[in-house]
């Protein structure tokens, strides 16, 4: 639904992206993460066919951004940073018009319309003026418009920003629901807890360039290493007799407590709990220390600061 080969853009002598290749299927989320000005937005107008790629390809929907932009802008829903609502307009009045530009009958506006309104809690508030509204009540209408026309292809940038914790829950669930239907969707994101819930894909962008893209398991594998682990014990244990198996690294050890790096987990784990058990062990936990997006972003970009310092 989403593919890209070495796409890029450039503004006179500055590369804005620089040879971006993505692949989204049918019911997955992309997200896109990186500091201002790394190039996602530049990237997602791109996606919209809104900006002419200076090299490279992308296709969405089916159709090629540069050959067929008209096909590709009525397939997608675009939810920009700013949302160039129409303060004068109602929400009715919005909704209505932006059903129009996308082809709806009349029938088909006022059912979609109704359904939007109703979901994001701003039916109460439909008929008045869009200036009036709150900037989270703006957010809602903003996403409700992106999808008036139940579009294949989701693009968002910063989908929840302004929004009190009980909106972007709600749109939070409207976009995993909108993920079980096979919609594809592409999200810019600064809030790592909600793209490490919700993210199939993650491409991290510095400068132009993706540093690191895959699931966020392949991420934490490939960024921060093997996974730790803890082993607690019900009561002091001397551990020192215990072997551990090759490809397990012994962090730490304490009276009552190991830390090991276990490399390949699924194979060795169910070892070292049978060594446990034949040695008597008091075994009250062995977990997985955890490992969260933000330690993935934050490694990745300090990495490329220094290596971008240094050269």
């Amino acid at each position: 639904m989403i593919e890209t080969h070495d796409l890029s853009k450039q503004f006179h002598d500055f590369w804005a992206v620089d040879g971006l290749n993505l692949s989204v299927q049918a019911g997955q989320i992309l997200a896109l993460l990186g500091q201002n000005g790394a190039g996602k937005t530049t990237t997602i107008r791109m996606l919209t066919a809104l900006l002419t790629p200076t090299r490279g390809s992308a296709r969405v929907a089916g159709y090629d951004v540069t050959k067929n932009g008209r096909d590709v802008r009525a397939s997608i829903g675009v939810l920009t940073e700013q949302h160039d609502l129409y303060m004068r307009m109602s929400a009715h009045e919005y909704l209505d018009f932006f059903g129009q530009v996308y082809g709806l009958n009349s029938t088909q506006r006022k059912t979609r319309r109704n359904q939007l309104l109703e979901y994001f809690g701003l039916a109460e508030a439909a008929h008045r003026r869009i200036g009036e509204y709150s900037k989270g009540m703006r957010q809602k209408l903003a996403l409700a418009r992106a999808m008036i026309h139940d579009p294949g292809v989701l693009l968002l940038d910063e989908p929840t920003s302004a929004m009190d914790p009980e909106s972007a829950r709600l749109v939070r669930d409207e976009i995993e629901r909108l993920k079980s239907s096979k919609r594809t969707l592409a999200l810019c994101s600064h809030n790592l807890t909600e793209v490490e819930a919700l993210a199939d894909q993650i491409a991290i962008i510095f400068r132009g360039k993706i540093l690191r893209s895959g699931t966020l398991q392949e991420l934490k594998q490939d960024v921060l290493g093997a996974p730790q682990y803890e082993i607690l014990f019900a009561r002091e244990w001397d551990s020192s007799g215990l072997e551990l198996p090759q490809g397990v690294e012994l962090i730490s050890r304490a009276a009552s407590s190991l830390k090991i790096r276990v490399a390949e987990p699924q194979n060795m784990n169910p070892i070292i709990v049978d060594r446990l058990t034949q040695q008597s062990a008091p075994l009250m936990a062995f977990q997985e220390e955890p490992r969260s997006l933000e330690q993935v972003y934050l490694k990745v970009m300090t990495e490329a600061k220094g290596y971008a310092n240094v050269h």
